[in-house]
């Protein structure tokens, strides 16, 4: 149950993202986002107050639809003020800045809650002056060329009806599988193997943070201009894959924290490109709407993780996980190299 409520959110945020996008894209992307920050703020600091796990559930399920509705407003937001290689590169950006809060919010809530427990809770209150600096700070640029409801509706359905547009929402599905892979089991194998305690796990997984928070923020648009975006896709998975195949062989700590350090690297070239080649795939009055089913695609893989791995799960040998896993970064890798090379080359 308490796996469950951890969990719950991420469900929601899926379920909720693409809908929110939608209306985003119809009434206005700053529309959506501050009320959806100030409903954050309402549904986080509220589970200080109740003990009870079905409220905890509905409490957990709307937050996760608060946070559905600012991943869909802000992304549409963001990737409508830049183009190209400089979307990518904001992107990055955002990416970097989504992994510096993983690091600083557990580590906030931990000091907070040393305290006293229900305090953590009202961490979430931070979205109100965040919801203040939007409407003051933030400045929509809108389509002129907005087409009508209907057609609007046709045009969406169109697009994600592209075989491309479905093979980069499962690339996106599958990216968050790994992702929240390492994330589970990793800290349960390295307690095994290893003998390590929470703060050992906590510098781990702070340095896979790290390591993505470092190549979003500093080296995607030089990358992209060296490799492209599919390249990318695939020396990120690649990276990923090259990690998960070592942490079962590994027993020294600075070697462990090294391959978290390459797995970050290998996430942070993988989502931004990801992300900007879902955002090349649709005209601009779409663009929320695409990218919040990209984020819906990337924590409905979160929530599927433990389903979809526990065939390979055994309680005393975490090795079937790394291994699996790795398997499916490395077929993707193969795929998307052979795809860029098919689209320089169709006669090929």
């Amino acid at each position: 149950m308490a796996g469950n409520l951890v969990s719950f959110h991420c469900l929601t945020i899926a379920l909720f993202s693409p809908p929110l996008g939608i209306l985003a894209d119809r009434i206005g992307r700053l529309r959506v986002l501050v009320p959806s920050l100030l409903l954050y703020a309402v549904f986080g600091v509220a589970e200080a107050f109740v003990s009870d796990i079905v409220p905890l559930l509905l409490l957990r399920g709307l937050l996760g639809a608060a946070s559905g509705g600012i991943a869909a407003a802000s992304l549409g937001l963001l990737t409508s003020l830049y183009e190209g290689e400089t979307r990518t590169q904001a992107l990055g950006y955002a990416t970097s800045s989504l992994t510096i809060a993983g690091i600083l919010f557990p580590l906030l809530g931990g000091i907070v809650g040393a305290t006293h427990w229900q305090w953590t809770f009202g961490l979430y209150a931070v979205s109100i002056p965040m919801a203040f600096l939007a409407s003051v700070v933030l400045r929509e640029k809108r389509s002129t060329s907005q087409p009508r409801k209907n057609k609007a509706n046709d045009k969406l359905r169109q697009v994600l009806q592209q075989p491309q547009v479905l093979f980069m929402l499962l690339l996106v599905a599958l990216c968050s599988v790994i992702t929240y892979a390492v994330i589970i089991y990793t800290p349960l194998y390295l307690k095994t193997a290893i003998g390590a305690g929470p703060v050992l796990n906590g510098i781990f997984l702070a340095s896979r943070a790290v390591g993505a928070a470092t190549v979003s923020a500093l080296g995607t648009k030089w990358l992209i201009r060296r490799l492209g975006s599919q390249k990318m896709v695939a020396v990120g998975f690649l990276l990923m894959a090259l990690t998960l195949l070592t942490i079962p062989v590994l027993n020294q700590i600075g070697w462990i924290l090294s391959a978290a350090i390459v797995f970050g690297v290998g996430l942070g070239i993988t989502l931004p490109s990801l992300y900007g080649c879902l955002a090349d795939l649709a005209p601009e009055h779409l663009r929320s709407s695409l990218l919040a089913s990209g984020t819906g695609a990337g924590f409905l893989g979160q929530f599927l993780c433990p389903i979809l791995l526990a065939p390979v799960v055994h309680p005393h040998n975490l090795t079937g996980v790394f291994y699996t896993t790795a398997g499916i970064a490395v077929i993707v890798a193969i795929v998307m190299l052979v795809k860029e090379k098919w689209g320089r080359n169709p006669e090929g």
